[in-house]
């Protein structure tokens, strides 16, 4: 084995693949048996942390960076002038196996380039599933990234080795498509989508009747939308994602920043800043809709496309909804104090329990961990220190950031200057 080429063609496909974020390993219940190498990681993403504290890592990289379609959003782009570089599928599985051992990730994320066809593509990213699975007795985390327009029958065998399997949408609308990618189809991207569904359904029917009935893609799967590349407002984006987990039963939609890579007039300018704030807003909107019971049309609008950089999405409804406020901590029923900024759904959890037993006061809160620097204004409780109760929404907004800290606060400290001087 040629040592120093293999470190550069690691050079190389690891940096292409650190644009795709949708690799979290959460919902994989794999085992260690029969001696074997590794257990699922449980929850995490690269050099992120589970939810015991353990860190966690996972071997990002591309299977190849060549591909045949020339995505003007994308790095490897036909078009591109970019180094090169594919791996062996054998090359693949021994850097897995040696990392694990060296204990430098617990898990492996592929991608890859589209080279030849998306079949061929496809099949090569199986085989290294399977020969970590069945070779290397392997039991750690895999995610593989599914190619869009490949067949059923190898989207099947993907997901009897994969923990999770994920097809990138890459453009949140299909006009936004059109206009970046026109070598590529829609149908291309739901096809796999919805094998993979298809068969999770058909897995847990399955499994109640026939108990060794193989796992099919435990973690289920997600995908990817790329932000601020063709023009789309964060409305159509929330739209766009809600769709998806419907339809297609996502357990997590990304939102990746786009990053400028080439100049092309269909791109924002290659000088632009990847909007990180507004990935942050939308993974934000993406919770409430999954956890606290919001539906896309209380948060965005016609009258109101986009969200608010200053402030968090669940705070902008809220100032926009006062008529809603102010909400009796020791009465509302659980999908109020959802609403209320501040509370998340632990804090809920906890006023729920601890309000059978006793009225609750702004110290009880404060014990449970509420955010009262933003609660306060939305909540009443056993009390009579609330003198917020005639502050409008304008002067609240203003009182909440003066008091504020984030580490967005100086993409938008012109607004802030406003209310400070």
């Amino acid at each position: 084995m040629n040592f120093e080429r293999i470190k550069e063609k690691l050079n190389i496909l690891a940096d292409a693949a650190k644009y795709d974020v949708s690799c979290a390993s959460s919902g994989s219940t794999r085992k260690n048996s029969n001696k074997g190498l590794g257990n699922s990681t449980g929850m995490g993403i690269c050099h992120s942390y589970t939810e015991d504290g353990r860190c966690v890592s996972l071997l990002k990289i591309l299977l190849t960076n060549h591909c045949i379609f020339d995505c003007a959003y994308c790095v490897t782009r036909r078009s591109n002038d970019v180094k090169r570089a594919a791996f062996k599928i054998q090359e693949v599985v021994d850097l897995t196996i040696n990392f694990y051992r060296r204990n430098y990730i617990e898990g492996l994320f592929l991608s890859s380039g589209i080279f030849k066809n998306a079949d061929y593509t496809m099949e090569r990213l199986v085989q290294v599933a399977k020969k970590l699975r069945q070779e290397e007795n392997f039991n750690g985390y895999i995610h593989l990234k599914s190619i869009p327009g490949c067949s059923d029958e190898l989207m099947y065998e993907a997901g009897l080795y994969a923990d999770r399997l994920s097809v990138n949408i890459e453009v949140p609308t299909i006009s936004g498509l059109k206009l970046l990618a026109p070598e590529k189809k829609h149908e291309d991207f739901t096809k796999p989508m919805l094998k993979v569904k298809n068969e999770l359904i058909r897995y847990k029917n399955e499994q109640k009747l026939i108990k060794s009935t193989p796992k099919y893609a435990p973690a289920g799967q997600s995908t990817q939308m790329i932000v601020g590349a063709s023009g789309e407002s964060d409305k159509d984006i929330m739209y766009s994602a809600t769709y998806y987990y419907k339809k297609y039963h996502m357990k997590r939609v990304y939102y990746s920043g786009y990053v400028p890579v080439i100049q092309d007039s269909r791109l924002p300018s290659i000088t632009s800043q990847v909007p990180m704030l507004r990935e942050n807003r939308l993974y934000q909107t993406d919770w409430l809709l999954r956890f606290y019971g919001f539906s896309v049309n209380e948060i965005l609008d016609e009258s109101h496309p986009n969200l608010d950089h200053d402030i968090d999405p669940k705070l902008s409804w809220a100032l926009r909804n006062m008529h809603c406020f102010p909400v009796d901590v020791n009465s509302a029923d659980k999908s109020m104090l959802l609403r209320v900024p501040g509370l998340g759904t632990k804090s809920v959890y906890k006023i729920l329990n601890a309000r059978k037993f006793r009225q609750l006061n702004w110290e009880h809160l404060k014990k449970i961990g509420v955010a009262l620097n933003r609660a306060q204004y939305f909540l009443i409780c056993n009390s009579k220190d609330w003198h917020k109760k005639d502050v409008e929404a304008e002067g609240i907004k203003n009182l909440i950031l003066r008091n504020s800290q984030s580490k967005f606060r100086t993409q938008y400290s012109n607004q802030l200057s406003l209310f400070t001087n």
